[in-house]
């Protein structure tokens, strides 16, 4: 079986979780999500552990326990805490600035670029080098920040663009005469 669902997901206080069917909607103090648990795994919820297994010993349906489990537990903890991602900009002029839900951002092109923020996150620049995208649901979260940091890749040379705060930019040495 896979190791990841044979971990229980604890739900914390505060969190209510509801399962009808396939059905995993959960509840709290940051928003609310649901999960469609796919049909080869059979999920229990008992004392506020939610326990995922696979309907059958195919290696498939194993690991697509192991998948929902995962999902379920990003669910939980996006509803408790919620997530949050980081990106600096790195470069002379590059600024970023959040205004409701545009985020104005100055890259170096010959034009402003404007994007537009998704429903159910929220965008926030406390300096105008840093940006931190902050929400409930994790996919959703990454997907936010790699589409701002797609505007200006970090590039190789100089290391200018944008970058997650964590990532490590490998510099490359300039060509020699």
């Amino acid at each position: 079986m896979s190791r990841v669902a044979k971990q229980p997901v604890e739900i914390p206080s505060g969190v209510e979780v509801k399962l009808a069917g396939q059905a995993l909607s959960v509840k709290g103090a940051k928003g609310e999500l649901s999960l469609d648990v796919h049909p080869e795994v059979a999920v229990d919820f008992a004392d506020n552990v939610l326990k995922f297994s696979a309907r059958s010993e195919e290696r498939g349906s194993v690991a697509l326990a192991g998948t929902m489990r995962a999902l379920a537990a990003n669910v939980v903890t996006g509803v408790s805490q919620g997530f949050e991602r980081k990106l600096t900009l790195v470069g002379v002029g590059y600024r970023a600035q959040a205004q409701g839900k545009v985020l104005n951002l100055t890259l170096g092109f010959s034009h402003p670029v404007n994007y537009e923020v998704p429903e159910g996150i929220t965008v926030e620049t406390p300096s105008q080098t840093e940006i931190v995208v902050k929400g409930v649901d994790k996919q959703v979260v990454g997907q936010v920040a790699s589409e701002i940091r797609a505007y200006r890749p970090p590039e190789p040379y100089k290391g200018k663009g944008v970058r997650y705060s964590d990532e490590h930019v490998v510099r490359k040495e300039a060509k020699k005469k």
